[in-house]
């Protein structure tokens, strides 16, 4: 029985040597104070694009979709707990048929007890020119019923690269019986894109 022991004992210290020696040889998992220059950044520049987001709930098509709910939500005027996941179209123009030119994909969830407030995790993921494939995302509370609102820009990727910056939204069209939404988007944006 021992000897059984002396054997386990031998088998784990060996393993655990190896495991020391696959840990020596791994990559590092950060560095500190690196040049900037190392990821070869272009100049910083600031970009402004114009656009609008349809945010349809009713029909045959939505692109805003109730996911969750609290127990009480219904008992609040502004629907407090109401969570929503959408994939809402970015259009030039405030016409559906306008050329499109990406999409904003997220959640928004209703924040406010006593003021229609939705808290906002947005992605807006360009296809249109240059900016095809590139994206940059909000993390923001939006007053609804105020005009303008401002939100915040707080990353981004492709040419929206280190992306930081600001949109003012104005509420273009709303139909208060059915819930859907045209929001005309002034979108400031520092980045090291081309």
């Amino acid at each position: 029985m021992a000897q059984v022991d002396i054997k386990n004992k031998c088998a784990i210290f060996i393993i655990f040597l190896f495991s020391l020696l696959i840990v020596g040889e791994s990559t590092q998992f950060s560095s500190e104070n690196l040049p900037i220059t190392s990821l070869a950044l272009k100049k910083e520049k600031l970009t402004h694009l114009h656009f609008y987001l349809h945010d349809t709930i009713s029909g045959n098509n939505p692109t805003s979709v109730p996911v969750a709910r609290a127990p009480t939500t219904n008992t609040y005027q502004t629907l407090f707990g109401l969570t929503y996941v959408i994939d809402d179209p970015l259009t030039m123009g405030p016409e559906i048929t306008s050329k499109l030119v990406g999409r904003a994909q997220g959640m928004l969830a209703s924040a406010g007890q006593n003021e229609f407030v939705l808290s906002m995790a947005l992605n807006f993921v360009f296809s249109e020119g240059k900016y095809n494939g590139s994206t940059f995302s909000l993390l923001a509370r939006n007053p609804v019923l105020s005009n303008p609102r401002e939100f915040s820009i707080v990353g981004g990727s492709g040419l929206f690269r280190f992306a930081r910056g600001y949109v003012l939204a104005k509420t273009y069209f709303l139909d208060e019986t059915k819930g859907n939404a045209i929001v005309e988007y002034d979108a400031h944006i520092l980045h090291y894109g081309d």
